[in-house]
C-alpha cells in the first residue's frame, strides 16, 4: 500500500471518462476539466482520457479538434458501440499518472467537486474516495433505481455507503488499472466500488454536488440498465459470499498492486 502525508505535495491526476454520441455535451465538459486542472496549484501534472465507444455523431470529431489544441488529451476510439463498461475500462487502462479521477461525458459530475478531495488525498488519508451525491438532479425512475441497487450492494456487501453507484471517484492509479472489471454497460461504478470492498479497502466518501445533464437523453437504456443492474448486483454479491464461505480465494490489494508494478509511467 502507497504511503502519503506531505499535505504540501503537488499530485499528478489523470481524468477517465467514456463518451457515446456526447457531441452536444462533450466540448463543454473538457474544457470545464481543462480548465480546473491548468488552474489548480495542488496539481502538479494532469492527462485528459476519454473513450469514443463508437459514437455515430460529431464526438469523435469534436474530440479531435479540442486535442490539436490540447496535447494532455487522449482520444481512444472503438470502431463501434462496445458499452460504458468496455469504454471506462480503455480509458483507465490508457492512463498513465498517480491518481485517476472518474467522470461522466456528460456533464452531470462538476469537476470543481475535487477541491474537496484534493487535500484528504495529500495528507494520506486513503487509496479511494468517493464522491457521494448530496441531492441527485436524475429523474424520479433514476433516484429511486440508485437508492434501491445502492441499498442491496450494502447489504450484500455489509457496507454502509450512502452513494454506491457514483461514478465520481478518484483512485490510486496502480490500485484502478489492475482491477479485474467485468461490467458491460452502464454500471461500472458499481463494480469499481464492489471490487474495491473485495479488496478489504474502505472508500472514503465525501459529499459532491450533481446536476442534471447537460443535452441529450437516455431513452430506452433505462430499462436495459435497470435490468443489467439488478443482475450485475447479484452477482457481485453472491461472488463475495462465495468469497467470505472460502468457495472463491478472496483477492488482496498485495496482489493487484504486484500486478501493476510492471507498468510504465
Amino acid at each position: 500500500m502507497p504511503t502519503y502525508g506531505d499535505a504540501s505535495a503537488a499530485i499528478e491526476i489523470s481524468v477517465a471518462a467514456p463518451a457515446y454520441n456526447e457531441a452536444e455535451n462533450i466540448a463543454a465538459a473538457v474544457t470545464e476539466w481543462r480548465t480546473y486542472l491548468e488552474r489548480d496549484t495542488a496539481i502538479a501534472a494532469w492527462e485528459i482520457v476519454v473513450c469514443d465507444d463508437g459514437s455515430t455523431d460529431a464526438t469523435g470529431d469534436i474530440l479531435e479538434k479540442l486535442r490539436a489544441d490540447c496535447p494532455e488529451l487522449v482520444v481512444v476510439r472503438f470502431d463501434r458501440n462496445r458499452g460504458a463498461g468496455a469504454a471506462i475500462r480503455a480509458a483507465i487502462a490508457h492512463t498513465r499518472m498517480e491518481w485517476v479521477l472518474l467522470l461522466d461525458s456528460d456533464g452531470q459530475f462538476p469537476i470543481a467537486n475535487l477541491d474537496r478531495f484534493l487535500g484528504l488525498v495529500r495528507a494520506g488519508e486513503g487509496t479511494a474516495f468517493s464522491g457521494a451525491r448530496i441531492r441527485k438532479a436524475d429523474g424520479a425512475a433514476y433516484r429511486w433505481g440508485s437508492a434501491a441497487s445502492g441499498a442491496v450492494s450494502n447489504v450484500l456487501h455489509r457496507t454502509r455507503y450512502r452513494d454506491f453507484n457514483s461514478i465520481f471517484k478518484l483512485v490510486h492509479g496502480p490500485l484502478l488499472r489492475a482491477l479485474p472489471l467485468e461490467a458491460g454497460g452502464m454500471n461500472c461504478s458499481t463494480e469499481i466500488t464492489a471490487r474495491v470492498v473485495e479488496l478489504g479497502r474502505t472508500w472514503v466518501e465525501i459529499p459532491i454536488e450533481h446536476r442534471a445533464r447537460a443535452g441529450g437523453g437516455r431513452g430506452w437504456r433505462y430499462w436495459r440498465g435497470a435490468r443489467d443492474r439488478a443482475l450485475l448486483v447479484g452477482y457481485l454479491g453472491y461472488r463475495h459470499w462465495l468469497q467470505r464461505r472460502g468457495v472463491l480465494r478472496a483477492p488482496s490489494a498485495g496482489d493487484l498492486e504486484r500486478r501493476a508494478a510492471g507498468e510504465v509511467r
